[in-house]
């Protein structure tokens, strides 16, 4: 439920504020007084395109905060706002309410922020989606759209239309793809098949090299040292040779580093000091350190390579290399990379008869899984076509359009010769759109005896206010939205269906919170609360405007003035008391 809203800098209202209640609450005020951008602060708080033209002249930015009261409760809305404000970071009041904001500036960029956290304007419309639902003043015209006619009659179904849908959706998804990979591989199999020898070249020549990952950086490091080889062996040689006593003079004895070590470790234990002997175990240290010294470098000698062609074959392999990183990739282990991409590419590059014919298969079985759940979706949307015909036609009744009669027609959508994708269902072919083969169309006999004609040609703007407030009140039950507004719903009508107008707000409010913005007085009178929206001219000509709720007495006053003008005459006051008391007394009904 919308608790409170709060607008800064939109319009011609300056700042303003105002709390909503259950219930229906209505916004009245005289023409230009700013009672339009109370919605349009709804429908950017929806998520709509930010317009700066909206912004107030001489203003930097306009903004408006909502609140909004949502329990953390186990129903899926609930569940859908707790997810979201976890994704997004976003926290809830102390309250427990959560605060929605929408800014936008003069220079065009817009900003969102939802429970105290910066957020794409996407996510702020993911939030007030199951929140709100909002009916400006041109979503009457969007009701004589075939789209808006499908959607609506699939939101009566429910879950027994939309359950079909998602179904349709995938089976048709898999067909594309399938079809359209099968027309790929059809129309570009000599293109593909010259990639496929290119790769296979590739691959082919990686593998005859067969390199090893990081092969590259250790053949530069194998060739270095061969290339030091003659220096390294001698260097090696002599660090042993001092350490086993091999570099001795001829005809001298020769004294290993290990000897002399023995040598000090026995005279270090003969001595009778302690402090001396104390030295006998860093010699033992020593003693290893040395033999482990000496037992590497007769390793390292060991594992030099004594082929005097070594060289020559590390060099070889190294221009294999070469020759691969030149063409493939800076490396090796890049070579290996692209090897594994080309592998995955071949595979899906084979244009065989037998790879096509699968393909052909596959594309007819996903068109026949298609054409099912498509039938199926047809034939749920015709067995409650009757039914929201109906249900909306009772409402009609209600709103002094008693003989009027809602058609809802369904009839499938043939392929056009240009169609991209035709879908045989039975004998015939079909257009497959992404909301079924269907074309839904709601059709209106304003009157006994009248021919049911498209609602363009057939229903005036009173008469399509009253139809689309209809098929709201029949959608009520649906989970669009805690909170709906109307934005001069009432437009284009008078009299008797004004108040019945009245009537099915104050109804649908019993299960939802209406919000009305409204120039009809019929319609104000069933109010729960009502908001009036001012407007002041300042010396320079510059025009604000502030909400306010109004009283018992102010309320008379305000729908005097509503009536014609007579809010300062006795018989106005009267008029304004007589129509309040009606409408509380149908309302206690």
């Amino acid at each position: 439920m919308l608790a409170e809203i709060r607008i800064d800098n939109l319009g011609v209202i300056s700042e303003a504020s105002a709390r909503f209640h259950g219930g229906l609450t209505v916004l009245t005020g005289e023409t230009g007084a700013g009672k339009t951008m109370v919605v349009t602060s709804l429908h950017l708080l929806s998520g709509v395109r930010a317009d700066p033209a909206r912004v107030r002249v001489g203003a930097n930015r306009a903004v408006v905060e909502g609140r909004f009261s949502v329990d953390d409760g186990a129903s899926h809305v609930e569940k859908e706002v707790a997810r979201l404000l976890e994704a997004a970071g976003a926290q809830r009041d102390e309250d427990g309410s959560i605060i929605a904001v929408r800014s936008v500036g003069s220079d065009g960029r817009s900003r969102a922020h939802l429970g105290g956290r910066s957020v794409p304007v996407g996510v702020l419309s993911e939030f007030t989606d199951p929140l709100l639902t909002v009916h400006g003043q041109n979503d009457q015209l969007r009701l004589l759209r075939p789209g808006e006619q499908r959607s609506a009659l699939d939101r009566f179904g429910g879950k027994s239309v939309t359950g079909l849908l998602e179904r349709y959706r995938t089976h048709r998804r898999r067909w594309l793809d399938a079809r359209e990979e099968l027309h790929e591989r059809t129309e570009r199999s000599r293109e593909l098949a010259q990639e496929a020898d290119r790769l296979q070249y590739g691959l082919d020549e990686i593998e005859r090299v067969d390199p090893e990952p990081g092969e590259d950086a250790r053949l530069v490091d194998e060739v270095r040292r061969l290339s030091d080889l003659d220096s390294l062996r001698e260097a090696a040689m002599g660090a042993h040779a001092v350490l086993a006593g091999q570099d001795a003079a001829d005809g001298d004895e020769a004294r290993s580093a290990l000897d002399l070590l023995g040598e000090a470790r026995s005279r270090v234990d003969g001595s009778d000091d302690p402090a001396l002997r104390d030295l006998g175990p860093r010699l033992d240290d020593a003693i290893a350190v040395v033999t482990d010294v000496a037992g590497d470098l007769s390793g390292y000698l060991g594992d030099l390579p004594s082929d005097p062609g070594a060289l020559e074959k590390l060099l070889t392999r190294q221009a294999e290399l070469k020759t691969l990183t030149r063409k493939y990739a800076a490396d090796v282990d890049g070579v290996l990379e692209w090897a594994n991409t080309a592998r995955e590419r071949l595979s899906s590059l084979d244009v065989s008869a037998e790879t096509l014919d699968k393909l052909a298969a596959e594309v007819d079985a996903e068109a026949t899984a298609t054409a099912e759940a498509a039938t199926a979706l047809s034939a749920a949307r015709h067995k409650v076509a009757g039914k929201l015909a109906k249900a909306v036609s009772k409402e009609l009744a209600g709103l002094a359009m008693g003989r009027a009669v809602l058609d809802v027609q369904i009839r499938e959508r043939e392929a056009a010769t240009a169609d991209s994708a035709p879908l045989p269902v039975g004998d015939r072919l079909l257009h497959a759109g992404d909301s079924g083969i269907d074309e839904v169309e709601f059709r209106l006999a304003a009157h006994g005896g009248a021919p049911a004609l498209p609602l363009a040609r057939s229903a005036s703007g009173g008469e399509l206010s009253r139809v689309m407030l209809a098929l709201e009140v029949v959608l009520a039950g649906s989970e669009r939205g805690a909170t709906m507004v109307f934005d001069e719903v009432d437009a284009g009508v008078g009299g008797r269906a004004a108040v019945e107008i009245g009537r099915r707000l104050a109804r649908l409010s019993r299960t939802h919170q209406v919000i009305v913005v409204t120039h009809l007085p019929q319609v104000a009178a069933f109010a729960d609360t009502h908001l009036v929206v001012d407007k002041v001219d300042d010396s320079a000509g510059v025009v604000s405007s502030g909400v306010r709720t109004l009283t018992d007495a102010e309320r008379v006053a305000e729908l005097a003035r509503m009536l014609a003008g007579l809010d300062d005459t006795e018989t106005g006051r009267a008029h304004a008391e007589e129509l309040l008391a009606v409408a509380h007394a149908e309302r206690a009904q």
